[in-house]
């Protein structure tokens, strides 16, 4: 079992930040990447219609004999992770905002959140945000039109900078020193971010701890792949595929597959 592949899956191509540190730290092993570009963004579809889409994504990766699934999709996590690992006999690993650390390490008590409308508006989200939040004023900001530019490729266009330049001014009015990147696609927005935000305010994804936590469950599980081989990763979207082969530096092959 331990060779079988680990499937990920996003409602595009923003996950492929994930994946690049889930390879960064488990280099042995082989992976399976679900892009739903055809559905993107997630963000902005209801609950019902959220947990339909990741069940369906589930089963196309189970049928593919994953050993283990990344849901890495903050709006999926927040909204069908729970039924998921219910109905179904394999590990689930899913993604929050980072919120915890933010709060706990902000000296001007002040953070912002840049997220989806599905992650911002879930119950998931509320709980950890009350749990961690204590005296920190927390910005919380949709990024709405954010994914389908990303998706469109045009990531580091004027149209983001205009958008993430009015997303981001309240919170640095609010003088944050923190901002947590609530989306998977975010991420690829940092040199916008860096060059929009001032010197102190540091940025957090999730995506290295979601690696390490991948790496701890297949640990405990006992099916991480220690055989030192060159890893096969495979990249299937409902989707057009220039845009992941742009964000993967070309270095993978990226199917078209109807699903």
């Amino acid at each position: 079992m331990s060779k079988q592949p680990i499937g990920i899956f996003d409602s595009g191509v923003g996950g492929t930040s994930v994946f690049k540190e889930i390879e960064a730290l488990l280099p042995n092993e082989n992976t399976i990447y679900l892009a739903d570009s055809a559905n993107a963004p997630y963000g902005n579809k209801s609950a019902e219609d959220i947990l339909k889409l990741s069940i369906k994504n589930t089963e196309l990766l189970l049928s593919k004999n994953c050993k283990l699934i990344v849901v890495a999709c903050n709006t999926a996590t927040t909204n069908a992770i729970t039924t998921l690992r219910a109905s179904y006999n394999v590990p689930f690993i899913g993604i929050e905002p980072a919120i915890k650390p933010a709060s706990l390490n902000s000296k001007t008590r002040a953070v912002g959140i840049l997220a989806t409308k599905g992650t911002l508006s879930s119950e998931l989200f509320h709980n950890t945000t009350n749990l961690y939040k204590n005296d920190v004023q927390v910005i919380e900001q949709i990024g709405e039109g954010i994914v389908p530019l990303i998706e469109a490729g045009k990531t580091l266009s004027s149209d983001m900078r205009a958008l993430l330049t009015t997303y981001l001014k309240p919170m640095i009015d609010a003088n944050i020193d923190y901002l947590v990147l609530g989306c998977t696609h975010y991420p690829y927005l940092l040199p916008l971010l860096l060059d929009i935000l001032p010197n102190h305010v540091k940025i957090i994804d999730s995506g290295e701890a979601v690696a390490r936590q991948t790496k701890t469950i297949l640990e405990t599980q006992h099916i991480i792949n220690t055989q030192p081989k060159s890893a096969s990763h495979k990249f299937y979207t409902n989707g057009h595929t220039e845009v992941m082969h742009f964000l993967l530096n070309n270095k993978y092959v990226v199917e078209y597959l109807r699903f």
